[in-house]
């Protein structure tokens, strides 16, 4: 891989979540009964700011889930015989909740079609929404972020990535790269 460009740098990304925390709080006329989940690996990430900056602005800190898609995928024979199973940790009842699931990057739809799968499989939510730091479009199935940090098109040649310290020897950034 080539790396084209930076397309968000740390301040642009944390911008980027505190827009959708004040979208996330408007939508919902406020937090009751809101949760955030997100999606394994970086999506933890964005939902973890996300809950940081409703605080801030609520002073009202909302609980965060960590969902594991593995078995729930529809592409789970194409990529290993053995899933490593990394586990879903959502301590608290989704039912009756609005559910905002959030993860780094939309791309296909598959990723967040999963996520919904299992999260019926663990309850009945009053609603889900859906956040993405990033939207790169190529949509393969008809899903739609309700909140987008930045929308990126691509072509199919292209990767985003997108980096937090959590999980990369890095700091936050969104880059481009040339596959």
């Amino acid at each position: 891989m080539t790396l084209k460009a930076t397309l968000l740098d740390a301040d642009a990304v944390s911008r980027a979540l505190r827009r959708i925390s004040f979208e996330i709080i408007e939508r919902n006329h406020g937090t009751t009964d809101v949760c955030l989940v997100g999606i394994k690996r970086r999506g933890v990430c964005v939902a973890k700011e996300l809950q940081k900056n409703i605080a801030a602005t609520e002073n009202v800190t909302l609980p965060v889930g960590v969902l594991d898609i593995t078995l729930y995928r529809d592409d789970l024979q194409k990529q290993n015989d053995f899933p490593t199973l990394n586990d879903t940790d959502i301590p608290f009842d989704i039912n009756e909740k609005t559910v905002i699931l959030c993860d780094d990057v939309i791309y296909t739809g598959r990723t967040v079609r999963a996520a919904i799968d299992a999260l019926f499989s663990l309850g009945r939510p009053h609603a889900i929404q859906f956040a993405a730091l990033v939207d790169r479009g190529h949509r393969e199935l008809p899903i739609k972020a309700d909140f987008v940090g930045k929308n990126i098109p691509t072509s199919q040649n292209e990767i985003i990535r997108v980096t937090f310290p959590e999980y990369d020897d890095c700091g936050v950034s969104v880059q481009l790269f040339a596959k």
